[in-house]
């Protein structure tokens, strides 16, 4: 038993609540991983997978590939020196359960929700049948690992979503048959464009994110719905790195800053504008490793918009309502130069002449929003931002002040242990806790961000996600 002592368990001893991480990473180990992979599909799985996570995730192409054949397939630049490889100590900590355990108390924490790294990436793969194995194989290798320390921590499940059936399918093994009770959803699934099938070398760059709520192929509702029964939240924490401007051939910085805040709005947008918060409300929507500041500007840009183009405000904007005799004397009083007898009567044209369909109107019909309150009620108590320790941006959560309807945002700590991001685990609490030192937020704000909102958050569709473990009673005692 390692007895150590930290600056972090020093801060955790003087706090009168507990810290929650709700999102750190475990690390795969890797000959393990490949007997749960054989198990699930055999040898041929165990080559299919590692080809998969290379071509989906790494693009280990680009190193094949001269510069000038980087430049011609704009071959993006893919991750590298990506965990805590010169502390060796923390690097075994996120590959072995037991060593993670006994340090909890040195790192801060209470309890900690751990999300995978190379798991990641397996519910995007492309093929269904390597998807589905991996997986199945990884969601049988966290249960098993994890299993002896639930007073502690739990692993993510991954749950593949390219169809709603494989993800319940899926769903209902990993917190049905494994008794995992955190499951992490992809946020997208890229979707072909069919007009490029026609040109099949260009057909691999044209694609559409499907983010299961506005224009989705689906309807995810059955998903939501299963979620709920279950009593999961459902997470998110897909990359965004090649899509968008996140493509360049030579930074995996400029492809990595704010690539899990534009995955994250994608989803949340979607998800909002296609009506789900209204008809799952009691269903709490996690974002991961993006902050909160893209979700305080989605408050607000949703704010503006319905505020402008709601059914009662936009149809001031049709051009049929144009007063073409005033526009028409206007014109001729102050056109000048532009005016000629040769367009007179055509000056309304150049405001469109389309007729829109009124049933396609109101953009804003599928949340059902008619006032401002219903905005912020189909938004703030739904959707929950996963936030490091580094990330000043978080006080902006607490910020009533600023943030649109004075809303306190559900910001919620994530350590991110297991990345580069962390050099040292035992330094990320108090990191967290110097917002408070630098006078960014309160202490009362602090046991919000690292307690109160992640406990609102787990037990929301759950209310024993806590029973048995150290924080038990003091969840209890917030009487949510």
């Amino acid at each position: 038993m390692r007895a150590v002592k930290s600056k972090s368990a020093a801060l955790r001893a003087r706090l009168s609540h507990p810290i929650i991480d709700s999102d750190g990473h475990l690390l795969e180990f890797l000959p393990v991983l490949t007997e749960y992979l054989q198990k699930a599909g055999g040898a041929q799985t165990v080559k299919d997978f590692r080809r998969a996570f290379s071509t989906t995730y790494l693009n280990f192409d680009w190193y094949r590939q001269s510069p000038r054949e980087r430049r011609e397939q704009w071959s993006r630049r893919p991750p590298f020196y990506m965990v805590p490889a010169r502390n060796t100590l923390d690097l075994a900590t996120g590959l072995f359960p037991p060593l993670l355990h006994e340090r909890m108390d040195e790192l801060g924490f209470d309890y900690a929700v751990l999300y995978p790294t190379i798991g990641l990436h397996p519910p995007m793969f492309a093929e269904q049948e390597i998807r589905r194995a991996g997986c199945r194989a990884l969601n049988d290798y966290y249960a098993d690992l994890f299993t002896e320390f639930g007073d502690r921590m739990t692993p993510a499940a991954v749950i593949p979503m390219y169809t709603p059936g494989e993800a319940i399918e899926e769903l209902d093994y990993a917190v049905g048959r494994r008794g995992l009770k955190v499951v992490m959803l992809s946020n997208y699934v890229k979707r072909p464009i069919a007009a490029a099938a026609k040109y099949p070398e260009a057909a691999r760059y044209a694609f559409r994110l499907d983010t299961f709520g506005i224009d989705s192929e689906y309807d995810y509702d059955p998903l939501w719905a299963r979620c709920q029964e279950l009593g999961v939240a459902p997470t998110f924490h897909s990359p965004a790195e090649g899509w968008g401007s996140r493509t360049s051939i030579s930074s995996f910085v400029y492809n990595h800053i704010g690539h899990f805040a534009a995955s994250g709005e994608a989803t949340a947008k979607s998800l909002f504008m296609g009506g789900v918060t209204r008809r799952f409300p009691k269903v709490k929507f996690l974002f991961l490793e993006g902050g909160v500041g893209w979700g305080r500007a989605l408050l607000s840009d949703l704010l503006g918009h319905w505020e402008k183009r709601n059914i009662s405000e936009v149809t001031k904007y049709d051009p049929r309502a144009v007063d073409r005799g005033q526009l028409s004397e206007l014109f001729h009083r102050y056109g000048g130069k532009l005016f000629r007898e040769s367009v007179a009567g055509r000056e309304a044209a150049q405001f469109g002449t389309n007729s829109e369909d009124p049933a396609t109107i109101d953009e804003f019909a599928a949340c059902a929003i008619e006032s401002r309150n219903d905005l912020s009620d189909r938004f703030v108590p739904s959707f929950y931002f996963g936030c490091e320790a580094d990330d000043p941006i978080t006080a902006a959560a607490f910020d009533v002040r600023r943030n649109p309807f004075g809303a306190r945002l559900n910001a919620v700590f994530g350590s991110d242990i297991g990345h580069f991001d962390v050099p040292d685990m035992s330094e990320v609490a108090l990191e967290a806790y110097e917002m408070v030192e630098h006078g960014m937020i309160s202490e009362d704000d602090f046991r919000d961000f690292v307690f109160a909102n992640p406990a609102r958050l787990w037990t929301a569709l759950n209310p024993d996600f806590f029973k048995g473990t150290p924080v038990e009673s003091a969840v209890a005692a917030l009487g949510l």
